[in-house]
């Protein structure tokens, strides 16, 4: 904590309001891609190391799409981008980075490793975040030097738009280090969310894995196609869910009486054999044959690239909607909200960030 707050204290106004100046992203898929466009774009300079000779490409393209959401969000409350620089090592990604983010592939054999080796470069103190959307970070810090520096945080794709990251501590996480890391999260205008305990899968992936078990039993069963499934889903209880969560939904069930209503009335129901949430359906290659076959129909010629513009522009609408909803916004439209006031803060009071040439 003391090294925390000293570093604090000696670091410029400037640092303190943006939380980092420089962001090493180990791993440069969807995740560690979206991640890198969230730091740059947002000021920060990023060293990015992916040994895969074709990510370069793959980012430049995220790049492109993640730019032109945040052009259509933020307008010229964008501060200047941070400089982008892959890097041929992990060593050389993390030297002299306030924050570090990793996001390889959920293995805990090459998580342990890769974690290990940036724990040995990183700069004392630097926070180190995994990605891992299910691994618990106790696991991860087996073998590390300094494992109360290492969490999870934990975020939805795609990275550069969706404020949530779930923050999950390990064992030997320091509470210093949970709170830097919620700290540099808001300034990139995310909600970070801080799991209580530490737990498989976190929260939002236990409920994801609950709802995407259901999907796979109808379309085993014959009951509906893939693009019914999600048909039901957008235009229904998605939209609730997009603004109001679960819970709050079902209070609003619930009419004048509220939330004891509800589960008074439909409490009965979780008794009945509705779910097949114990159980899971053999994904063998008839039912991947039928899920992908479906899956192409359903994309009608779309590319990845154009239905990921597609999903941008929808989510934007989505978010500014709710962002004009009451004095400061609602749900993700608050989190909207506090990144635009944010970006207008760093963007009056400083000028653009010193290239290092790195």
């Amino acid at each position: 904590m003391d090294k925390l707050q000293n570093r604090a204290g000696r670091d410029s106004e400037r640092s303190m309001t943006i939380g980092i100046e420089r962001a090493a992203c180990i791993g440069g898929g969807v995740i560690g891609g979206g991640w890198a466009a969230r730091f740059v774009l947002n000021g920060i300079d990023v060293a990015i190391h992916d040994p895969d000779p074709n990510a370069e490409g793959r980012l430049q393209a995220m790049l492109e799409n993640a730019e032109r959401a945040f052009a259509r969000l933020f307008g010229d409350d964008r501060p200047a981008p941070g400089a982008l620089r892959f890097a041929g090592s992990v060593a050389d990604a993390v030297d002299g980075a306030g924050f570090v983010q990793e996001s390889v592939p959920e293995r805990l054999d090459l998580k342990r490793a890769v974690l290990a080796e940036t724990d040995a470069a990183a700069t004392a103190g630097t926070v180190i975040a995994s990605s891992t959307s299910g691994l618990l970070p106790s696991d991860m810090q087996s073998g590390l030097e300094h494992p109360g520096r290492l969490l999870v945080g934990h975020p939805f794709n795609p990275v550069y738009l969706l404020p949530l990251v779930e923050i999950v501590a390990g064992q030997d996480t320091d509470s210093a280090t949970v709170e830097h890391a919620a700290e540099v999260y808001a300034s990139l205008g995310m909600k970070p969310v801080v799991v209580r305990k530490e737990i498989d899968a976190f929260i939002g992936d236990r409920l994801q894995e609950a709802l995407w078990r259901e999907a796979l039993w109808l379309v085993r069963d014959g009951v509906a196609t893939v693009e019914e499934i999600d048909d039901v889903m957008r235009y229904s209880f998605g939209l609730r869910w997009a603004q109001m969560g679960v819970f709050q939904t079902y209070r609003l069930a619930g009419g004048e009486a509220g939330m004891r209503h509800f589960l008074e009335q439909f409490g009965p129901c979780l008794a009945w054999p509705w779910s097949k949430l114990t159980d899971v359906p053999e994904l063998d290659d008839t039912l991947m044959d039928t899920i992908a076959g479906q899956s192409d129909a359903q994309a009608a010629g779309l590319s990845i690239r154009e239905l990921e513009r597609i999903r941008d522009d929808n989510l934007i609408a989505i978010l500014e909607a709710l962002e004009r909803s009451g004095e400061t916004g609602w749900g993700a439209g608050a989190a909207l909200n506090e990144a635009r006031r944010r970006m207008r803060e760093r963007r009056g009071r400083f000028p653009p960030l010193r290239r290092t040439g790195r």
